[in-house]
């Protein structure tokens, strides 16, 4: 697998983060995150319905 992720690579990533953000701000960033995917499935799923509309 080219693109696999070891549990190692994923660690040294979470410290990277932690060290750049701080304890403290990662949870504000981990909210944005799901606010902004949230946001996304809504769009798609809105876009779907309107494409299914317009075959019919």
């Amino acid at each position: 697998m080219f693109l696999a992720i070891s549990p190692v690579q994923i660690l040294v990533i979470a410290l990277v983060i932690l060290l750049l953000f701080g304890g403290r701000k990662i949870p504000e960033l981990m909210k944005g995150l799901g606010t902004g995917i949230k946001e996304f499935k809504n769009a798609t799923k809105e876009e779907e319905k309107e494409e299914d509309s317009t075959k019919s």
